[in-house]
């Protein structure tokens, strides 16, 4: 539940930031920005307690804590699930990126109809994440993994296709897009649990670098996105036909070395 919140604010960032930009400017998005995150840290620090046992916590030396980074960067499966969940993020900031451009510029919708395409995605990442609380239990975290991961490089190749051929236009776009960026937090969920699996005494350093891999991808997408522009969609098609093989490319390294020794 809590990876819903994790792939919404990236999606629902550009929708808060455009109603503020309207009442007084970019500086407005700052203090804002500067509001919220003082509000976060005075209610973590009031409100949310340690709750993990004193004996059973690291020990807060850097040299061990980046050793333990230095030890999940040299296991096949950690990997797998890099590419896995966050080539699916990435997927999703190559979205991001690239719809302005190709949505009001290039298909011509007005811009005041351009959050409500953008929201759908919204609605796909809830949908996807309430699916997962259902059939995780049953079915177990590495199947969902794996269906997901074919979902997402089917809907990218069709992306990708579409962007490049113009087959059907600005609703197939859409709607191929709407499964892309719907597993998005379906993966991210599974995968970081798995990978905290796997590492039960580093598991704090298991999310760290799943979760700092996974942003580093998405900036670079959307890297990649304004390197192609040209308005077009065939930049944002090539982005996220890319993402969705190596997503899938993960999926087959978790799937295929999964089995070996947990590294604690």
């Amino acid at each position: 539940m809590l990876s819903i919140v994790t792939s919404i604010g990236p999606l629902l960032a550009p929708l808060i930031g455009g109603q503020l930009l309207l009442l007084g400017g970019w500086r407005v998005v700052f203090v804002a920005l500067t509001l919220f995150g003082t509000l976060c840290a005075v209610t973590a620090f009031l409100r949310v307690p340690e709750t993990w046992p004193k004996e059973k916590r690291a020990g807060a030396a850097l040299g061990p804590s980046f050793a333990a980074y230095g030890h999940l960067l040299t296991d096949t499966v950690t990997w797998g699930h890099v590419l896995c969940g966050g080539m699916a993020f990435a997927s999703m900031f190559a979205y991001i990126t690239a719809t302005p451009f190709v949505y009001i510029d290039y298909f011509h919708v007005k811009p005041q109809h351009y959050g409500l395409l953008f929201g759908l995605n919204i609605v796909g990442i809830i949908g996807g994440n309430v699916l997962n609380t259902k059939l995780v239990g049953r079915v177990g975290a590495m199947k969902m993994i794996s269906a997901a991961a074919f979902v997402s490089v089917v809907a990218a190749i069709v992306v990708a296709f579409v962007a490049l051929t113009g087959w059907g236009g600005l609703w197939s776009i859409v709607a191929s897009l709407f499964f892309v960026v719907g597993v998005v937090g379906l993966l991210s969920a599974n995968c970081t649990t798995e990978l905290m699996h796997r590492y039960p005494r580093n598991a704090g350093a298991a999310a760290a670098v799943f979760g700092a891999m996974q942003l580093a991808l998405g900036a670079l997408a959307s890297l990649a996105v304004g390197f192609f522009h040209d308005v077009s969609p065939h930049g944002m098609g090539i982005v996220i036909g890319t993402c969705g093989v190596l997503t899938f490319a993960g999926r087959t390294l978790v799937m295929r070395s999964h089995a070996s020794p947990v590294r604690v």
